[in-house]
């Protein structure tokens, strides 16, 4: 009972706050940041700063192995990362997702390079992840409601949203998707939550007329939704396709009415790094003002934003145009001058999807400097998709690369899907 008016203190504080400062985000963000240095002190890692009142801009920025490399210095809970770790791999292995320390909720991100992260949040850090999936992802409702959820790990943290009204059912993506049909045909979800490649095999089984389902509401999380892609669900599950962004270190951004990311600027501050001379593209450096058991001060993420300032919902939250994947995807190549030349996914994508209309599914991997593999399906599509790859590398200076043939696609059930890679021992 106590958690559930701790989820109730949360959702109206966020609704109150949201409208007292919809045009005042700086101060929210700066009272914010004032209460979570008292916290700070806590932490063995960040003591320093506070005392000696460093301002946030000079605070170090730490990308996910060094967050990681200083787990037990970030915490302000005492756990050390072999404690954490040990109870995480186990409950993975043993695909139970309950057991705590001192009461905090423990879990394990991959990742999609692979490396693992440890998230931990306190019961009041849950009760404001559940407020803001009430607020700004399922919507809040004296309906009763059924929600799939099909994610690589269950957590307290997602389980934490079932209630009399909100029936929370978790399907683990690590199980075959034909085990699921019947009992997502019983289930009839009002909302279907999954990783892109996971909802695109979810349309398949409707237009074969195997799963019948009429969602109210689906949501893309977890991987990057292509544009190709949302345009293909929408017309299968006839609605738009809503998303969320959110990793290892919190929940980050969500879709408006107008169906657009926009950063969860009321309780996040959003430093821009940006990576090319237009400043088109940027990592984001995230310090989230509410995370006290593992404090997310200046975490760069690896991630490729497109920023978007004319959002049509007029809201000012930090809009995203889209996440074009991660700094690891860009390509890179040799020129004949020997100059080093990156390439973004975007256009990668860009040229198989003008290769030929009826190309359902691809990934690029790049192997070496001089070497791609190359899965296209339908497979009779793949020469002239090669060509116009092999036209495009040249009208960017870059000749004699070798593009080879695949007939599997590269992807591991249970991981994050990526079309384009960059695995390349050195860069």
């Amino acid at each position: 009972m106590y958690f559930k008016v701790q989820i109730l203190i949360a959702l109206i504080e966020l609704r109150i706050n949201k409208w007292c400062f919809r045009n005042r985000l700086d101060k929210l963000q700066a009272k914010r940041w004032n209460k979570l240095q008292n916290k700070l002190l806590e932490s063995p890692f960040y003591k320093e700063n506070v005392l000696n009142k460093t301002p946030l801009q000079q605070y170090p920025i730490l990308n996910k192995s060094e967050f990681m490399s200083n787990f037990d210095l970030i915490n302000t809970v005492g756990i050390t990362s072999y404690e954490a770790m040990k109870v995480a791999e186990k409950a993975e292995r043993l695909r139970d997702f309950s057991p705590t320390i001192k009461d905090i909720t423990i879990g394990l991100s991959s990742g999609t390079s692979g490396n693992k992260g440890i998230f931990m949040v306190s019961q009041k850090e849950r009760a404001h992840w559940v407020a803001c999936v009430l607020d700004r992802i399922i919507g809040f409702s004296l309906k009763k409601r059924s929600v799939a959820f099909f994610l690589r790990a269950n957590s307290n943290l997602y389980s934490s949203v079932t209630s009399k009204i909100l029936r929370f059912e978790f399907f683990d993506i690590l199980g075959p998707l034909d085990n699921y049909i019947a009992k997502l045909n019983t289930l009839q979800p009002s909302i279907l939550v999954g990783q892109p490649s996971i909802l695109i095999e979810l349309a398949s089984y409707v237009k074969k007329g195997l799963l019948s389902i009429s969602p109210s509401k689906v949501i893309s999380v977890a991987e990057v939704l292509s544009p190709e892609d949302a345009t293909y669900l929408k017309r299968v599950f006839q609605q738009t396709i809503h998303q969320v962004y959110q990793c290892t270190e919190g929940l980050l951004a969500v879709t408006c009415s107008k169906g657009f990311l926009h950063f969860n600027d009321d309780f996040l501050i959003i430093e821009k790094k940006y990576i090319d001379s237009e400043k088109k593209r940027f990592h984001p450096i995230i310090t989230d003002l509410f995370r006290t058991t593992q404090p997310v001060i200046r975490y760069e993420l690896n991630d490729i934003i497109h920023e978007k300032t004319d959002c049509p919902c007029g809201s000012s939250y930090t809009g995203i145009d889209k996440i074009e994947g991660r700094s690891d995807d860009v390509l890179s190549f040799k020129s004949d001058q020997n100059e080093k030349i990156r390439i973004y996914p975007d256009f990668f994508r860009r040229e198989i999807i003008l290769a030929n209309p009826s190309i359902k599914d691809f990934t690029i991997v790049q192997k070496t400097g001089s070497m791609l593999e190359l899965y296209i399906e339908p497979f009779e599509y793949y020469r002239s998709a090669e060509k116009r790859l092999q036209a495009f590398l040249k009208s960017q200076g870059v000749h004699e690369i070798l593009i080879k043939q695949t007939l599997s696609k590269n992807h591991t059930q249970g991981n994050k899907f990526r079309r384009v890679q960059n695995e390349q021992k050195e860069n």
